[in-house]
């Protein structure tokens, strides 16, 4: 599969070291305008002359009007799918992300705009109860690699600790692989916490402002979703433990 990555600062920067150091694919960049004017009536004077031929187009854009030169990009490059994740609504608003995937469903080329960028799995994006379904081998393809975090973990059963964790899936920045780092030799039962921590210190795309849909900052639906898949890798491990509130009486 053929990647070109829309880049404009150093946070996309991050994206794409990580996908060239663990993926399979051919990835190229295109770094984008950094300032752009509120309408665009003429995108192709922002586009350049000729760009590298793609089958999947990633913009990681950290400027609004980046989205509006995504059909055309997808006409130079003839992709066939484009994932354009929301990880800011300053630089990419749900509204306009929302025209995006109707502006290329009308040439067939499909769209999904996760929300955050590590809700991405095979089968749908987004968190929580607005999780979103799709279709399509090449985002799925992708998702295989990348998206909402996932892993296996090896536990010593004596002292329940931590003796390794592989990735099965990483985020797109990285911090997967950072968390796993991080917690090989860790206790199990401080394990999530930590997690939540290390992934709060690595230095995630997510946005801290309270986001209109989720009612919530980007970054802690993220590091909720990271916390979620160590729950899953750790589940067989981790101690249930019970609260008995005062004068309980059991039921006999």
């Amino acid at each position: 599969m053929r990647v070109l990555v829309l880049v404009t600062g150093e946070y996309g920067w991050r994206h794409v070291h990580n996908m060239r150091k663990h993926a399979p694919w051919q990835i190229e960049t295109w770094e984008t305008p950094k300032v752009l004017p509120p309408v665009l009536d003429y995108p192709e004077d922002y586009l350049p002359e000729h760009l590298p031929t793609a089958d999947l187009i990633l913009s990681l854009a950290e400027v609004k009007g980046v989205a509006e030169l995504i059909p055309d990009i997808v006409r130079m490059t003839s992709a066939q799918a484009v994932i354009a994740p929301i990880d800011n609504v300053a630089w990419l608003p749900v509204g306009l992300a929302r025209q995006l995937i109707e502006w290329l469903a009308r040439v067939h080329v499909a769209c999904v705009t996760p929300k955050p960028f590590c809700s991405l799995t095979e089968t749908h994006y987004n968190a929580l109860r607005f999780k979103t379904a799709y279709d399509h081998p090449l985002i799925r393809e992708f998702a295989q690699h990348f998206g909402q975090p996932a892993f296996h973990a090896t536990v010593n059963e004596a002292t329940q600790t931590i003796e390794a964790i592989q990735v099965t899936r990483d985020a797109c920045c990285g911090c997967a692989r950072h968390v796993a780092e991080k917690l090989t030799g860790s206790a199990v039962e401080n394990a999530l916490e930590a997690g939540g921590l290390h992934h709060h210190h690595y230095p995630c795309q997510a946005s801290m402002g309270i986001d209109p849909q989720y009612h919530d900052t980007l970054m802690h639906i993220s590091g909720n979703i990271m916390k979620d898949a160590l729950k899953d890798a750790l589940e067989p491990h981790l101690q249930r433990r019970y609260i008995r509130p005062p004068g309980h009486v059991d039921d006999r």
